[in-house]
């Protein structure tokens, strides 16, 4: 593996981390009692960073597999309109997702979300459902997986460096830690210092609930710009477009 592959998949991985599964809902169940439960949390860590490694082994290996077959499907013109059509869509997309609307969803549910969380992780004498965590973990990473770009990312560019399957392997596995490291960092902080790194985690837990509906929506329109704009300059252009609506019309 090169440097700069490596350096690229640290930079990827480290965005990923900052995700809503990988470091929002780590804070908000570390707020959730005086003093963390490691066990609790290590099974929700563990259960995103597996769920993870085996969709990017699926994904790479496939690629992997047919990866003449792809790239010459996306080389005819019917690949391009569809990536088009992808990209105009995912820009249309971006404007639905309203952080207001959310909000006013999310109004008088905080009862409901403490219970949930006290279902999950229990209590410092026990308790929580083991299920209902790994549900939970499970949940939020595949809600993310529809929009998991930089992982993507990530893995066309293992799939296209010429590593063999274990190299293939280890480097999921390698993004996959590093994509939880944040949250680790925040939970050895969390016990050693839980007084100290309190409002630190408040602070971060809000300005990541208030912030990531537009964060999100900001990301799918740009990826859905840069889609549509490489789509249409293999057609053709803006040319391609007016030939395409002179033959409607």
């Amino acid at each position: 593996m090169t440097l700069w592959l490596a350096g690229s998949l640290a930079v990827l991985a480290l965005i990923d981390s900052t995700s809503f599964g990988t470091l929002l809902i780590p804070i908000w169940l570390l707020l959730g009692s005086e003093r963390p439960r490691v066990g609790r949390m290590l099974i929700y860590l563990g259960t995103v960073t597996g769920f993870y490694f085996a969709l990017g082994m699926i994904i790479s290996f496939g690629a992997y597999a047919f990866m003449d077959q792809i790239q010459a499907a996306l080389a005819t013109q019917a690949a391009s309109v569809v990536q088009l059509l992808l990209g105009v869509g995912l820009f249309l997309l971006s404007f639905a997702l309203d952080p207001n609307r959310r909000a006013k969803r999310a109004d008088g549910e905080p009862g409901k979300i403490a219970r949930w969380r006290q279902r999950a992780m229990g209590d410092a004498s026990g308790g929580g459902s083991i299920p209902a965590l790994m549900g939970l973990a499970l949940g939020a990473a595949a809600i993310e997986a529809a929009s998991m770009l930089p992982y993507l990312g990530a893995i066309g560019l293992i799939t296209t460096s010429g590593l063999d399957l274990a190299g293939r392997g280890l480097s999921i596995a390698g993004y996959c830690v590093i994509m939880i490291l944040p949250a680790l960092v925040f939970l050895v902080l969390r016990l050693v210092a839980h007084r100290k790194v309190e409002p630190l985690l408040q602070k971060i837990n809000g300005w990541l609930t208030k912030n990531a509906a537009g964060a999100t929506s900001w990301i799918v329109a740009i990826v859905g710009f840069l889609i549509a704009r490489d789509a249409l300059w293999r057609l053709g252009g803006i040319e391609w477009v007016v030939d395409q609506i002179g033959r409607i019309t």
